[in-house]
């Protein structure tokens, strides 16, 4: 997993790089076939943004999140995300095959 980690207007501290890591590894641990991941950590007057997007082999996963503390803005985006995994790897084994293919199909 390839992290790219960068902040606007705001300096990345070491600390927030290790917290953003820890959530991410919890993503990953759904998913292990994330190739890319971009985090953008950002504040505007009061408000703490974090936009995240993952790249996966056929999809890309965007989330972002808001909040006053940047700590919970990174939890929230981290829950997002986590839902997103989810759902693209079940879509991704799902496949539409609960009856087969019509050759494969019994017939009476």
């Amino acid at each position: 997993m390839n992290l790219n980690l960068t902040g606007h207007h705001m300096e990345v501290t070491p600390a927030l790089r290790d917290y953003v890591t820890s959530k991410l590894e919890r993503v990953t641990g759904h998913f292990d076939q994330v190739i890319d991941v971009k985090v953008t950590l950002s504040v505007e007057k009061l408000k703490q943004n974090v936009e995240v997007t993952l790249h996966v082999p056929g999809n890309d996963l965007h989330a972002e999140s808001s909040d006053e503390n940047m700590y919970s803005a990174i939890d929230l985006v981290a829950d997002k995300l986590d839902r997103q995994v989810l759902k693209h790897k079940e879509k991704q084994g799902d496949h539409h095959r609960s009856n087969g293919a019509v050759k494969h199909q019994v017939t009476e």
